[in-house]
């Protein structure tokens, strides 16, 4: 394991833009030759925003913070911190528990950014897209990211995961939430499969329901297993797959699909949204 780390850590940059670009890829091909759903917005004016805030992301991050998670975990590793640095298992035991607590972690901050107003305002331009494909699963305010890795930060810290872990661990999230925030529909019973093991873009778009109640489950990106274990696992939206409205109730105007307005979402309350409902909706604390 030791020979395949090291290739691995030492062509990190390679590997992340290979399985991102490769993923992306696949996905948008497919969804272009079978669609689980018609899209209602304007698909070149969507991706662009989308990938625009994965620019702005990444280039946040490289000068806000000195180390990313790999090298949170490589820091720890020289100098010993963490749990799994002094625990003797074997390195795919601990490899693979790390992924685990990893997932799990992200599940209750993606939890978290549900239930806490301040956390909500930055995670809600995430669900503001009104359509649900790929590049909604590329879709976080800069803040929002900022936020998340410093919690990834702190964790691996304390975990004591080897940098490889870490690094598998994050290829493997982006390139699931790509997969499973696919506008594509799996055959029923391979749906029902893979839910076991992995979230599946229907079991997904549930999340991404305008109905609340459905907003606040299936909050898994990864790993399947956490909403089943504590409660939050939606099995289908109550409209269906392709009754389903996408969004939110708040901010569904087309001029909130501009760059700009993503990036100052959070700022705003419902009610300086021209479309917003006053006292209804998602977007409201």
């Amino acid at each position: 394991m030791e020979n395949l780390a090291q290739v691995l850590l030492a062509n990190e940059a390679a590997v992340r833009v290979a399985f991102f670009v490769g993923t992306l890829s696949v996905m948008a091909g497919w969804e272009s030759l079978a669609a689980a759903r018609p899209l209602s917005m304007s698909k070149t004016r969507r991706w662009a925003a989308n990938l625009a805030l994965v620019v702005i992301d990444s280039a946040l991050l490289r000068v806000a913070l000195p180390v990313l998670a790999v090298g949170a975990a490589s820091y720890a590793a020289e100098h010993q911190w963490g749990l799994l640095n002094h625990i003797d298992w074997t390195q795919w035991t601990e490899f693979l528990l790390a992924i685990v607590v990893l997932d799990l972690a992200i599940y209750g901050q993606h939890v978290a950014m549900h239930k806490v107003p301040l956390l909500w305002r930055l995670h809600r331009m995430h669900h503001s897209d009104l359509d649900f494909d790929t590049s909604t699963g590329l879709r976080f305010h800069p803040l929002e990211i900022l936020l998340s890795m410093l919690f990834k930060l702190l964790l691996v810290t304390a975990l004591g995961a080897a940098p490889v872990a870490v690094l598998v661990f994050e290829v493997l999230l982006n390139t699931t939430a790509l997969f499973n925030h696919g506008n594509v529909r799996l055959p029923a019973v391979l749906d029902r499969t893979l839910r076991w093991v992995l979230v599946t873009p229907d079991m997904h778009r549930v999340h991404h329901s305008v109905v609340r109640t459905e907003t606040d489950s299936n909050f898994g990106f990864n790993l399947p297993w956490w909403d089943r274990l504590f409660g939050t696992y939606r099995d289908q939206p109550a409209a269906g797959h392709l009754g389903m409205t996408i969004g939110l109730e708040v901010f569904r105007d087309r001029r909130f699909l501009g760059l700009q307005w993503l990036l100052v979402q959070p700022f705003l309350s419902p009610e300086k949204n021209p479309s917003a409902s006053k006292g209804h909706g998602n977007g409201v604390e």
